[in-house]
């Protein structure tokens, strides 16, 4: 789809990567952007086509009212999320819940709220913020925000079935680390948050389902097909 004259709503799009959306769906011609936030008043863009809404993953009613009043939405671009940082075996299972309820169910929540919306408007597409830990856990209080965006992941090819027969994209966009405020106090290498948004708009508008943005997850999804040593070592005690 063309990026020009769409009409496009970014979860998350107060700071880091869904505050690129908007700056660069704007740079691209986009007519209006809806910029939701669970704080919409700190979206701090001003430009006469954004519309700042109220919406929250885990609230049910904030996202029917979001979609009642963006029923002109063409391109839906799911980037909301957090990381609690629990360990699968150590922490509260209570965090593991919120992650799986924040990026699996509450990100399914927007994307059932807005498919009829998208298909009334000729299918349009949806973008999902995954993450190289769809595909791969390591030892860096990660295990949780994995499973659940290994979830998303599948999530999202099961909706990308579903949503065929209305000629709606949905497209997965995943990459390692980025410079936001939730990988701050992360020791590791990060890209700039504008490449995911820039990376995944030229995908939108190339067609592709699926976008690797960064050297990470580019090497971790080429590793799935071959031994699992290369991405875990040998178990110890062989």
């Amino acid at each position: 789809m063309d990026i020009a004259g769409s009409t496009a709503l970014v979860t998350g799009a107060n700071r880091g990567i869904g505050r690129h959306f908007v700056e660069q769906l704007l740079e691209r011609g986009a007519a209006k952007v809806y910029a939701t936030a669970r704080r919409p008043e700190s979206i701090g863009i001003l430009d006469p086509r954004i519309t700042p809404l109220y919406l929250d993953l885990l609230d049910e009613e904030s996202i029917s009212a979001a979609a009642a009043t963006a029923q002109d939405v063409t391109l839906l671009v799911n980037n909301a999320g957090i990381a609690t940082g629990a360990n699968l075996l150590t922490n509260d299972l209570d965090m593991v819940r919120q992650d799986l309820e924040t990026h699996l169910f509450g990100t399914l929540r927007v994307i059932r709220a807005f498919a009829p919306a998208l298909a009334s408007n000729g299918g349009g597409a949806i973008v999902n913020i995954l993450s190289v830990l769809s595909w791969v856990a390591t030892a860096e209080g990660s295990g949780s925000y994995s499973v659940a965006k290994a979830a998303e992941w599948n999530m999202t090819n099961g909706v990308r079935v579903e949503l065929a027969g209305q000629k709606t994209l949905v497209q997965g966009v995943h990459l390692g680390a980025a410079d936001t405020d939730m990988m701050a106090g992360r020791d590791a290498p990060k890209i700039d948050p504008a490449d995911v948004a820039r990376a995944a708009l030229e995908g939108v508008q190339a067609g592709a389902i699926e976008v690797l943005v960064d050297d990470p997850s580019r090497f971790v999804k080429s590793a799935l097909a071959g031994d699992p040593t290369l991405l875990y070592g040998q178990p110890s005690g062989n």
